[in-house]
């Protein structure tokens, strides 16, 4: 791709090679399903299927293939007329927003010819490889964490998953929802529950999500075909320009698990859809008040959330009381720094509550680096084994070096402030690494901005 003079950078090629990869794994997938359903009606017009123009290593290329993608191909699939009998669906919405940037049919072939050699059916174990090419394609391409919204370490999204434990009949929502890293580990989960039936109408109606942006978008739907989800309920939008007052409780889900965009600002207009006191052009803070609006009775949720949500004041508070009023907010991880390594340095937590119950008291624990570990890095991530000794606490709470429990009044107290240090480590006793002290006056400097935004706001 690098050699052909259409494609221009990174971002470009990886949506190039998505929508192939889309085309490839839908083809694989619809052998299966007629195989499975004597009814399957396939919506892409029989010359349009992958296994006629691109199956056959000596088939079309040059000038004939790009003229064939670009006055055939896409024309057809951007105006597809979606029903609902069938996948046309999920084929205009990963079109609508997709483009063939490449102008050499030569080089097409050989990319064609590439992707051709996997096998994405699900008897086979290549299908996974799937997973291991978008998180590298995610890890290398140096836009794509800027604003938060795409990739989330693997074994973060697992041990959220595994401490919500999905059961078999919930709803799970991601309400911005990335590449849909939360959705298919939520289906392993339930994988491993012996009642699991991945094409019963229960598994295929619970997993669902919203993301605004398009290469995103496709990954996720991609992968949840990959999953086992024939018609992924990934809504291509910004829930947040959907007015909070019209939230039903038939709408509501039993579980969200997500790590909304934090650092950006939503654009003119989206606050007010929501009610005057929770407004605000902070993205994390809007759907958190979100998050708390959509969850059903006995709801749960788990959420990534920076500190600055933890400290921040003004609508900040009037939310975090929301949060504690509304749901027990029982637990909040604090992770260490480098998590979320090379995408943003700014300190994370993770948010465990339940709807429905008052907050009573908060568990904290302070997740530690592991043995022999001074920070995360891209050659060193954050592993699942990371976990092991927070998820034997979880079990059998007790206080220790890494855990404690606050109440609610002393949170109330401290007008809501959830941004408690650890009792039993004193800060003047602690030996900072350089990485930690650069660390700690980044963080500072974010909180200062924000507080100088505050008081720009109120000065105007």
């Amino acid at each position: 791709m690098r050699k052909d003079e259409g494609v221009d950078g990174d971002a470009q090629r990886i949506s190039q090679m998505v929508w192939m990869l889309f085309m490839k794994i839908f083809a694989d997938k619809e052998e299966e399903w007629k195989k499975s359903r004597k009814t399957y009606k396939s919506p892409i017009p029989e010359k349009l299927k992958w296994q006629n123009w691109a199956a056959d290593e000596n088939g079309l290329t040059g000038d004939e293939l790009i003229t064939f993608i670009n006055d055939e191909l896409f024309p057809i699939l951007k105006t597809i007329e979606p029903t609902d009998t069938d996948q046309s669906v999920i084929v205009k919405s990963v079109f609508n927003d997709t483009y063939n940037y490449m102008k050499k049919g030569t080089l097409f072939r050989q990319v064609i010819n590439e992707i051709n050699k996997i096998d994405f059916s699900s008897n086979n174990k290549e299908r996974h490889i799937f997973n291991d090419i978008y998180e590298s394609i995610l890890k290398e391409l140096q836009s794509a964490g800027s604003s938060g919204e795409y990739y989330t370490p693997r074994a973060v999204t697992q041990f959220m998953v595994d401490m919500v434990d999905p059961k078999i009949g919930e709803s799970i929502l991601d309400p911005a929802c990335g590449t849909g890293g939360f959705l298919t580990c939520a289906l392993d989960n339930l994988s491993k529950k012996e009642d699991f039936n991945p094409s019963s109408i229960v598994i295929q109606n619970s997993i669902r999500g919203v993301e605004k942006k398009p290469l995103p978008h496709l990954l996720c739907s991609t992968n949840l075909i990959l999953h086992g989800i024939e018609k992924p309920a990934i809504t291509k939008g910004n829930l947040l320009t959907y007015p909070y007052k019209n939230w039903k409780s038939s709408s509501q889900v039993n579980i969200v698990l997500s790590n909304p965009p934090f650092g950006g600002q939503e654009e003119d207009g989206t606050e007010k859809n929501f009610p005057e006191e929770f407004r605000t052009k902070e993205t994390a803070d809007l759907f958190l008040a979100l998050i708390i609006k959509i969850l059903k009775k006995n709801g749960r949720a788990s959420v990534v959330l920076p500190d600055g949500t933890l400290f921040g004041e003004g609508v900040k508070t009037r939310i975090k009381e929301e949060l504690l009023n509304k749901c027990n907010l029982h637990t909040i991880v604090r992770l260490p720094n480098g998590v979320f390594n090379p995408y943003t340095s700014i300190k994370t937590n993770l948010l465990f509550f339940e709807k429905g119950k008052t907050t009573k008291e908060t568990w904290y624990y302070e997740m530690p680096y592991p043995k022999g570990v001074k920070n995360f890095t891209r050659s060193r991530p954050i592993r699942i084994s990371d976990f092991d000794s927070l998820k034997k606490w979880w079990k059998k709470r007790t206080e220790n070096e890494c855990a404690w429990k606050v109440s609610v009044k002393e949170i109330k107290d401290s007008n809501y402030n959830l941004d408690i240090k650890n009792p039993f480590i004193s800060e003047t006793e602690k030996i900072f690494t350089t990485n930690e002290i650069i660390e700690k006056l980044v963080s500072n400097l974010d909180r200062s901005k924000e507080l100088i935004q505050k008081l720009k706001s109120e000065l105007s």
